[in-house]
């Protein structure tokens, strides 16, 4: 097939970045332009939520620029094709007004569609951690394949993959929102410590209501397994969690300083350790360039 010269990139023809005539990638693999309603999205799809707004910005890129990375297909009929990777792209292409979307056309079995769109999106886009889980469920259930197989398959430890698949076993409203992202895996995780659901979904719901964070968790956990209630462990945690009057003036001041919250937790003895959280690599750069001027001034 061959690609349509009218698809911009970055203001230019895509013939002005690569040949236009009948590509071919790597493999049993082209690279076309695809009507976007011969398009459908693949039902073993691992993502299943789109962030709204995020769409819409990819549509507003889109609609500037062109897609600048296909997405991958296979053909299921004549004129017909499935998503194997990009339904995103595919769905902001749509929203950005286009007809027609770049695409890698593979020749692929379709035990292997759920595994590539798996992988592509892992590496791609962050899926939340009950996604991946349900994906790395269906690889197990319906490939016949062995977590060691699945491990080698998605570059993951055969421990992280045990590890999602434990996140199966929570009640649901723990996975809920461990889906919509109000809980992270680490608070996960250490539920999964309690054996009884009850006990869980107790935890899960101070979790919510305080604002715990995963050390608060694993801590109440820890209380809860040696035969403390709720109250009793809330006690203890809130005890450890004061700080003489100089440790907090301290923490104050190092906080205005680095523009951003910091933690402190001291021991009786006065031993203690200092945290400084920080949301991304931007943020950490920020910090680092901080210290180095602080560093200069002495």
């Amino acid at each position: 097939m061959a690609v349509h010269k009218k698809y911009n990139a970055l203001g230019r023809g895509l013939d002005a970045l690569i040949s236009t005539e009948s590509v071919r990638t790597q493999g049993s693999s082209t690279i076309s332009e695809i009507p976007l309603d011969q398009i459908e999205p693949n039902a073993d799809q691992p993502r299943s939520l789109f962030d709204s707004e995020a769409l819409q910005e990819l549509a507003n890129s889109i609609r500037e620029i062109g897609i600048i990375q296909p997405i991958t297909l296979r053909q299921i009929a004549e004129n017909r094709f499935q998503i194997i990777a990009g339904e995103r792209r595919w769905r902001a292409s749509q929203l950005a007004g286009k007809t027609t979307i770049p695409a890698y056309i593979r020749t692929i079995k379709d035990e292997n569609v759920m595994e590539m769109a798996l992988v592509e999106n892992i590496q791609r886009e962050d899926l939340n951690a009950i996604e991946i889980a349900l994906a790395y469920e269906h690889l197990l259930e319906n490939t016949g394949m062995t977590q060691e197989k699945v491990s080698e398959r998605v570059g993951k430890s055969r421990t992280a993959i045990t590890n999602y698949l434990r996140l199966l076993k929570l009640p649901a409203q723990v996975q809920m929102s461990l889906q919509k992202k109000e809980i992270d895996m680490g608070h996960a995780r250490a539920l999964l410590a309690l054996d009884s659901p009850s006990l869980q979904l107790k935890v899960f719901k101070e979790i919510l209501k305080n604002g715990w964070s995963v050390r608060k968790v694993e801590e109440m956990v820890q209380h809860l397994k040696n035969g403390e209630d709720i109250e009793s462990g809330k006690k203890k945690i809130a005890a450890k969690a004061q700080l003489p009057e100089t440790y907090s003036q301290a923490r104050d001041r190092l906080a205005g300083v680095l523009h951003t919250k910091v933690a402190v937790t001291c021991t009786s003895k006065g031993k203690g350790k200092i945290s400084i959280p920080f949301n991304n690599e931007q943020d950490f750069e920020k910090l680092m360039e901080i210290l180095d001027q602080l560093k200069q001034e002495q």
